[in-house]
């Protein structure tokens, strides 16, 4: 008698919201978890996939993404590279405003496979050309956010403010004081992002509560964390002692190695590892989260220590506790991995480089149990093109 649509067989676990690591079947019937078990009869399976010498872990959770594809600069489509990732949910931080929301739920996060959320930009043009949203503070409707908000609080997830001399100009710290007055108003977190001020970086700081998310926290803009005589700005460490999470986000311009190391040597262990893939970044040197879990992997985190803050950790900074984590009964958003062994060279977005002997490839992604098929993407947009020194000679 067949009891389960999906067996997973033969894997090693890595569950960490479940502190559970260790060879482990996973069946699933009806879109959820049914059961975890050292050992499940294969018969009482319709479909049986075989897992041996992968890793099993919950569904990856990208706490910032660009998804808006065909509509704002940055975004790009999420299925075809979720499927190839281990992504099962996708948070796209700003890229709707309040005018462009309806378009994003609708040829967005309705048609697609994966799970998608979003921060809604304070902004009501969101991310429809590459920056400058804050130029114009006539842009800034706090009212229409928050009413916009009230009615897709199934989809909008929190605020998101990029708060540097390029988006904000002469308006500075006002932006970020009005998607401050945002966020306490729906009670939502807030999202910041960081690269180069003015404002500078206290300023910033001065306004990020307890649940609020800093990203870029590894940066080498001057609004880096590491100052010039090498120690962390103690003000970093403020914020995560007091709630604050620190989001990598390591994008296009957004992630430096030598910050990274130095953050780690000082106890500043990032909270949660995010990709902020789009048209740019994805096509290197961050080319999508595993590539971006690898080179903490290789920087000296653990395996379950890089799992945690792509699965559990992103899923309790949405208010997503029911994500992230494999349970009986649980939704069935399950990743497979294998851990490649070689010589490998990692890049920042300075293309600095770190050599390394392991990446994590993904395998399969699962979806509410179904597998998600491998498909192609698209190429990139007119307008997407590399730095020139990150450009691939």
């Amino acid at each position: 008698m067949i009891h389960y649509d999906l067996l997973i067989a033969n894997g090693e676990l890595i569950n960490p919201g479940a502190n559970q690591i260790g060879r482990y079947d996973i069946a699933i019937h009806a879109g959820r978890v049914a059961a975890i078990a050292p050992s499940i009869d294969p018969a009482l399976a319709a479909r049986v996939i075989d897992a041996h010498g992968q890793i099993i872990t919950p569904g990856l959770i990208d706490l910032h993404t660009h998804i808006y594809w065909g509509v704002t600069y940055w975004g790009i489509q999420p299925d075809p590279v979720a499927a190839r990732t281990g992504v099962t949910t996708w948070l796209d931080v700003g890229s709707a405003g309040a005018y462009s929301f309806p378009g994003f739920r609708k040829y967005v996060v309705e048609p697609s496979q994966a799970r998608i959320y979003c921060l809604l930009n304070l902004s009501a043009i969101g991310l429809i050309a590459p920056s400058w949203e804050f130029a114009n503070l006539d842009y800034c409707d706090i009212n229409l956010a928050a009413r916009m908000i009230a009615e897709h609080r199934d989809v909008i997830l929190g605020i998101k403010a990029r708060i540097d001399n390029n988006t904000t100009r002469q308006n500075g710290i006002r932006p970020l004081e009005m998607a401050r007055t945002l966020a306490d108003q729906v009670d939502l977190p807030l999202m910041v992002h960081i690269g180069n001020g003015p404002p500078p970086f206290d300023q910033i700081a001065s306004l990020l509560r307890p649940g609020d998310i800093l990203t870029h926290c590894f940066t080498g803009g001057t609004h880096c964390i590491i100052r010039p005589d090498g120690t962390v700005d103690p003000l970093a460490r403020e914020l995560q002692q007091c709630g604050v999470l620190l989001d990598i986000g390591h994008g296009t311009g957004s992630f430096a190695f030598d910050v990274a190391e130095s953050a780690m040597d000082q106890g500043i262990i990032p909270d949660v590892i995010s990709s902020d893939i789009h048209q740019l970044s994805v096509q290197g040197p961050m080319f999508d989260l595993p590539t971006t879990l690898s080179k903490f992997l290789n920087l000296g985190m653990s395996l379950p220590a890089v799992i945690e803050r792509a699965t559990v950790r992103p899923a309790r900074a949405m208010r997503r506790p029911e994500l992230g984590t494999l349970a009986i009964g649980s939704v069935a958003d399950i990743a497979l991995f294998q851990i490649e062994q070689g010589s490998y060279t990692f890049h920042d977005v300075q293309m600095a480089a770190r050599p390394a002997n392991q990446q994590l490839v993904c395998s399969a992604t699962i979806v509410a149990g179904v597998e998600l098929e491998r498909q192609p993407e698209l190429p990139p947009a007119l307008w997407a093109e590399l730095p020139m020194h990150q450009q691939r000679r």
